[in-house]
């Protein structure tokens, strides 16, 4: 028999990046590859790329500089990039690394065996067109191999909204919804491998608009529908723009027992004037009426958001209204960054921010949402959660998970299998995570 392919994939970014690696290695699987944890031994190297982080093509080009010692040990051995920065850089990136033998945008991927024997034939595959064809239908099926208990599946891809600091309808395109049926079919296969708990992703996941049996389906009317997979214990989706945070979806927050009580809810800045620069159609008077309606919903809903720091023009007043927001919130969690430009987006042709003024300001917000989270999961103490428990702990004996609030805890108890969902008292809370004991 023929010894199997190698295949490594290092994947960057987002959620949806390590969904599109999964997807990518079973495409690669029906031509012989199996995956390993180390290049050293590939056959075939995969970079799937994300063009979000500051400087993100530069770190990609550093990375493959790194393995032109394997390419001159293994002539037959083959490079790729995948992703976000394949699909803004396109054949530069070949240009700059001669080495590289495959580019693959993100709307692509369900053509790598096609690409694949192109460059075992000895020439170059570059792919980065928006094709007609649905990648997904094209993919064969996922093997049939057991899973985790948790997984992500994408519903929604691209963006439509334009944000004047963001790559994505540049990278990823315009939006594009799943049909409903498909994505429960995929839900219902998970769940038959061991699957308990799914993420929802898109871009702007919310705004999902598939097609179903009588007509295009929400957000909420998919989660209706997810709901009713027997098997299936936890719902969570992300990430949510606030403009299309409807009322069913809203409603469904209270209503519906597996979707969880967390909701990343991206705001960006509590200025308005900063907002409208942005280009993000609300304002942080609509926003903070939009929290009070989710938390009127479920009052115990832990809120997530995310914030650039020193967007052009930003003033120390418009900071300031960025920092009286999160105090008004209140985050659970909260992702913040300095603003870096983006080549061909509306704000890199802006006058920019001193750096220094940006690491200032980011250094206080950070400050101050980490007091918030802290706050968040210190309260958790004496409290009973609700566990997923996802792989052992680092002591003998003990198991690790998620609550339902996405809180990491772990419990001393060798009783506990991984798949399994149960209750915990919070006893302590450490600096990243909660010690419990089953109830």
């Amino acid at each position: 028999m023929t010894a199997p392919k190698k295949l490594f994939i290092k994947t960057y970014g987002c959620q949806m990046n390590v969904y599109d690696s999964e997807r990518m290695a079973e495409a690669l699987g029906g031509q012989g590859y199996v995956e390993t944890k180390s290049a050293d031994d590939a056959d075939m190297i995969l970079l799937n790329t994300c063009h979000i982080r500051e400087k993100a093509a530069e770190k990609v080009y550093s990375e493959l500089g790194r393995f032109k010692g394997l390419k001159a040990a293994n002539p037959d051995l083959k490079i790729g990039v995948a992703g976000c920065v394949a699909q803004a850089e396109g054949e530069e990136i070949m240009r700059r690394q001669p080495l590289v033998d495959l580019v693959v945008g993100p709307q692509s991927y369900h053509r790598l065996p096609e690409m694949e024997a192109k460059t075992r034939a000895g020439e170059k595959a570059l792919d980065t067109d928006f094709p007609e064809e649905d990648k997904f239908e094209k993919l064969k099926t996922r093997p049939k191999a057991s899973r985790g208990p948790t997984a992500f599946l994408t519903v929604q891809e691209g963006c439509d909204k334009f944000c004047a600091f963001c790559v994505v309808p540049y990278t990823r395109g315009a939006e594009v919804s799943r049909p409903a049926d498909r994505i429960l079919a995929e839900a219902r296969d998970l769940v038959e491998r061991g699957v308990r708990e799914i993420t929802l992703l898109g871009q702007n996941v919310n705004a999902y608009h598939g097609a179903g049996a009588d007509g295009d389906m929400t957000l909420a009317q998919l989660i209706w529908a997810l709901d009713k997979i027997d098997g299936l214990e936890r719902i969570r989706f992300t990430t949510s723009h606030p403009n299309d945070m409807g009322d069913d979806l809203i409603a469904a927050h209270g209503a519906c027992s597996k979707l969880m009580p967390y909701l990343h809810l991206p705001v960006q800045s509590g200025s308005d004037k900063i907002l409208k620069r942005m280009n993000r159609s609300h304002t942080a008077e609509s926003y903070l009426r939009l929290i009070e309606r989710i938390r009127a919903a479920r009052p115990d809903i832990l809120m997530s958001g995310d914030f650039i720091v020193g967007f052009p023009e930003e003033t120390e007043a418009d900071f300031q209204a960025t920092m009286d927001l999160i105090e008004e919130v209140n985050y659970g969690y909260a992702y913040s960054f300095k603003y870096s430009t983006r080549p061909g987006t509306p704000a890199a042709e802006r006058a920019q921010v001193d750096e220094d003024v940006k690491s200032e300001r980011l250094q206080r917000l950070q400050t101050l949402i980490t007091r918030q989270q802290r706050a968040a999961q210190d309260s958790m103490v004496g409290k009973e959660v609700s566990v997923l428990f996802e792989k052992p702990g680092r002591q003998e004996g003990q198991m690790g998970g998620k609550s339902e609030y996405l809180h990491a805890v772990h419990v001393e108890d060798a009783g506990i299998k991984v798949g399994d969902i149960r209750k915990v008292r919070v006893i302590a809370s450490g600096s990243n995570s909660l010690s419990g004991e089953l109830v």
